[in-house]
């Protein structure tokens, strides 16, 4: 079995799909043309200045990337080259074409291992090729001068990894030890998170049980990585569909901390559109000039971990033996098919063991809304108004008793490739890497507060607890907004600061939205990507997709 990790595959990929906004509008409905997805084939000139024997390179990536710095080599020939030092795949494909139309562009992206970085646009392909190779490299570079010790020599072959105290993780889980790379950003993502985990539950002990499950969101940086949303929890309501807004339906901990982390986006996008220098600049938000929408600021990448692996396709029992290359034979299975969660408790779409005409709150597996992150984006309708698609670039599983994130990899990304060329403009299947990593796990045989959901983002003072089975704030909670227990994640929130960021933007068409599904349906390319993801999961026979009860978001402020 082969153990050598490609280390330059945990750099994070951009943003994809961005150029002339006028061009991609008219481009994106016509024909592909045969050639899209062949592979880029170097010039003899692209690679002869440090070929060695045999074509290979034989300088090292700090060499290369020297060279590159200094002019001596552009964006497509420091690619290429690393290709070969690495020994990654590099494409650079066509993303969309011209036709004959004139006054157009041509459009590459940069694809390595089958990850798209951001598109680059030229009036020649030669032109497009290098903007496209350009915008990787910018993407790139912040993250390898922060990962510079885990880049292996010329030869190819990974520095040995650093020996542990027995007993050893190899000893214990043999597959394990295969996906646990101890790279320093596998390393630095759950030390920030134990730190934070440490310091909220310390503050607040009464609630250490709440951790037993636990999802957070983290921003990574030159200057290293900070926890911006934390989120615990393992339960659904066990009531029925409101029409007020104000019940959380759904406490797992991937779907709390996704809540957590739009509450941080809307506050960056205040900061944005505040207009003062100062705030702007701490900010993860920049204006993009292509798309007129938001994007995250060069070098800020995004990355998830969770202590358990999530409920739903991604506990496929390890017995099960699936071919990489095809899972259509078990496309119709249980186990991986889309799942439904009600109380805590999962089922398959095709279980006949579910009753359908419950009147509880059922919503879909935290499994398959992270599928659906992973193509949609984790911002959301309303937010994407203003931001571009906001993607996770890693998935980190601190699960001390998995040895086995096939089913993961095969429910978060296999299920929906392909999709991309289907999606609407900015939308693509934004593969992540998922490692496994050290567990920061509080452990706690208190079982008084199971149902607890605690929540937590950058910027907060404190805590709030949730009861999971009834979706309000509990009495005890450090944190209430108001006498009515209504929790600040839940969607009138999110709508009052939907109607924040709206004001400050000086969106008047937003403004005028009258109910919370109407403001959601008014973002039509999301719309539109959530309804070809929906339906292409269906034809791929995964099953389909529950439809919410409208009068759940048939309410204003």
């Amino acid at each position: 079995m082969n153990l050598i990790v490609n280390p330059f595959r945990m750099f994070a990929a951009g943003r994809p799909f961005r150029g002339s906004r006028g061009g991609q509008m008219l481009l994106k409905n016509l024909p592909a043309i045969s050639e899209l997805n062949e592979s880029y084939k170097p010039r003899s000139e692209d690679v002869r200045q440090v070929a060695g024997p045999g074509g290979r390179s034989n300088v090292s990536p700090e060499t290369l990337i020297a060279r590159y710095r200094q002019g001596e080599l552009n964006a497509v020939s420091l690619l290429h080259n690393l290709a070969q030092v690495l020994q990654f795949h590099l494409e650079l494909k066509e993303t969309v074409t011209t036709g004959n139309i004139a006054g157009l562009y041509f459009a590459f992206c940069v694809v390595i291992d089958g990850v798209e970085y951001k598109t680059g646009m030229g009036i020649t392909k030669k032109e497009a090729r290098l903007k496209a190779a350009v915008l990787a490299v910018q993407d790139l570079l912040p993250t390898w001068e922060s990962q510079k010790s885990v880049l292996p020599e010329a030869s190819g072959v990974p520095p040995p990894l650093p020996v542990k105290e027995q007993p050893s993780i190899s000893d214990i889980h043999p597959c394990r030890a295969i996906h646990e790379r101890k790279n320093s950003v596998n390393l630095q993502i759950p030390n920030a998170v134990r730190g934070q985990l440490t310091k909220l539950m310390n503050s607040h002990p009464e609630f250490s049980a709440c951790a037993g499950t636990t999802a957070a969101f983290i921003i990574q940086t030159s200057g290293g990585c900070e926890v911006v949303a934390v989120g615990t929890g393992n339960f659904n309501t066990n009531g029925s569909a409101l029409s007020s807004g104000r019940i959380v339906h759904d406490s797992h901990a991937v779907v709390t901390a996704r809540r957590s982390l739009m509450r941080f986006l809307y506050r960056h996008l205040l900061m944005f559109f505040s207009k003062m220098a100062n705030l702007m600049e701490k900010s993860i938000f920049e204006q993009n000039s292509s798309s007129g929408l938001l994007s995250m600021k060069s070098g800020i990448t995004l990355h998830l971990y969770v202590n358990q692996l999530p409920k739903g396709a991604a506990q496929i029992p390890s017995k099960l033996r699936l071919n990489p290359l095809s899972i259509s034979a078990w496309q119709v299975n249980n186990e991986i098919s889309l799942h439904l969660s009600v109380e805590g408790k999962v089922f398959s779409v095709f279980s006949s063991t579910f009753d359908h005409s419950t009147s509880k709150v059922v919503s879909m597996s935290a499994t398959d809304k992270l599928t659906q992150w992973q193509v949609l984006g984790y911002q959301g309708a309303l937010l994407s108004h203003f931001i571009e698609p906001i993607y996770v670039q890693s998935i980190l599983i601190g699960d001390s008793g998995c040895s086995d994130i096939r089913g993961m990899e095969i429910s978060v990304s296999q299920r929906v490739e392909g999709i991309t060329s289907q999606l609407p403009m900015f939308y693509c299947m934004m593969r992540p890497h998922i490692n496994l990593v050290p567990s920061v796990a509080t452990n706690s045989t208190d079982s008084s507060h199971l149902t607890y959901s605690a929540n937590w983002s950058e910027g907060d003072s404190c805590l709030e607890v949730v009861d999971g089975l009834e979706g309000k704030t509990i009495e005890e909670s450090p944190f209430k907004s108001g006498t009515a227990l209504a929790s600040r994640l839940c969607k009138a929130a999110m709508l009052h600061r939907f109607k924040l960021v709206a004001k400050e933007a000086q969106r008047q068409d937003l403004l005028a939205t009258s109910s919370y599904r109407e403001a959601k349906r008014m973002a039509k390319p999301y719309q539109e990507a959530k309804n070809v993801l929906r339906a292409y999961l269906s034809q791929q026979g995964f099953g389909s997709w529950l439809v919410k009860l409208s009068v759940s978001d048939n309410f204003s402020m």
